[in-house]
């Protein structure tokens, strides 16, 4: 079974948090929300509330298969300034695991090198901190294990596109049948 850890930061987007957790929880996926905070309640940019699984302190990510990072202010740039979530981004990419990251938050990959050479997409304004990347304005876009997304509209394509990754493209229709989200875009 894959598993996936979330960071959450004070001021994460909420869509951009619980759209893929709700998704990839649907597939069966191990899918785990990591706060960096210190402490497992968690505020969104939008005043909600989330207890996370688990702090940062707490996780192990030699087991991961793909680390995440919601976007959302002051989400982003809590994520950026936190030494742990560099580290293990660092890391887990020289393993080749898969990282995501979207809005905002792709500028913490970028400002560490990992977007050299790349494409890349974010919410727009932030392809300035996309250090190295050919900034591409899609909804999403992967580019070997980096898969980044654009903001909270494309929070469903860019989670599907992730499963799909994880699992197959069998599974991630599945979900997104059963979802409607195939029914969604077809009008």
């Amino acid at each position: 079974m894959a598993k996936v850890y979330e960071f959450l930061a004070t001021g994460f987007e909420d869509i951009e948090a619980l759209i893929p957790l709700d998704i990839m929880r649907r597939a069966g996926v191990d899918f785990k929300t990591v706060s960096v905070t210190g402490d497992r309640l968690v505020e969104s940019a939008h005043g909600v509330k989330i207890e996370a699984d688990m702090l940062i302190e707490e996780a192990d990510f030699a087991d991961a298969d793909l680390l995440m990072l919601p976007g959302g202010l002051p989400g982003a740039t809590n994520l950026n300034a936190h030494e742990g979530v560099r580290k293990a981004l660092v890391e887990h990419n020289v393993r080749g695991g898969m990282i995501g990251a979207i809005c905002a938050a792709p500028m913490v990959l970028g400002g560490l090198g990992m977007l050299e050479g790349k494409r890349a997409t974010c919410y727009p304004g932030f392809e300035k901190y996309l250090d190295g990347a050919e900034y591409t304005n899609e909804l999403y876009t992967v580019d070997g294990n980096i898969t980044t997304g654009e903001g909270p509209a494309a929070t469903l394509p860019y989670a599907y596109a992730l499963l799909e990754a994880l699992t197959d493209r069998q599974t991630a229709d599945s979900i997104a049948d059963g979802m409607m989200y195939k029914h969604l875009m077809l009008k």
